[in-house]
């Protein structure tokens, strides 16, 4: 059972340039969304609950996020990730064809932002190495956005400690 530090760095590492963190800003979310609108059918009711594919992951992954050992950002992600699910039912109770769309759409889209991200990077992505990775990446740009803020500079350089500082990858020495 890894720590928040450990998985943070670990995929840290396969994220230094800037312009594939700012990919993953906008990738990431997009992937989440996707697989929620994906899950998110069949829905069946439960004790007046409309319950999904997606609510039942959804809750397998914030009990993983809180258990990392980082209370503060398990309940920050976990929150993104809840509102991201919540979005994206109301996107698949929709027409087939809309639902489909939506999934299938986000998703492709999504992963061609964080491979261009990657390009920049010059790094094939995390977990491509390690399948936690993609538990790990909606952690890290929600922790991204919370060293933005101020928050936990101490984590921030740890993180920077093992993997390095952020740089923008000079793309003119690559021959």
């Amino acid at each position: 059972m890894r720590a928040a530090t450990d998985l943070l760095s670990q995929y840290a590492e396969y994220h230094r340039d800037r312009r594939n963190i700012v990919s993953h800003f906008i990738g990431v979310p997009m992937i989440v969304f996707a697989v929620g609108v994906l899950l998110a059918r069949p829905a069946f009711a439960f004790r007046g609950l409309a319950l999904s594919p997606a609510w039942l992951a959804f809750g397998l992954a914030a009990a993983w996020y809180l258990s990392r050992g980082n209370l503060v950002l398990g309940l920050a992600v976990s929150a993104v990730v809840g509102t991201l699910m919540l979005m994206a039912h109301q996107v698949a109770y929709g027409s087939f064809a809309a639902w489909l769309a939506w999934g299938v759409g986000m998703f492709v889209v999504g992963w061609l932002i964080q491979f261009v991200g990657h390009w920049y990077e010059g790094k094939k992505p995390a977990f491509v190495d390690d399948i936690v990775g993609l538990l790990v990446g909606p952690m890290f740009v929600v922790a991204e956005l919370m060293f933005m803020l101020g928050w936990n500079r101490p984590l921030l350089a740890e993180i920077e400690r093992r993997a390095g500082p952020t740089v923008l990858r000079d793309l003119a020495r690559i021959a």
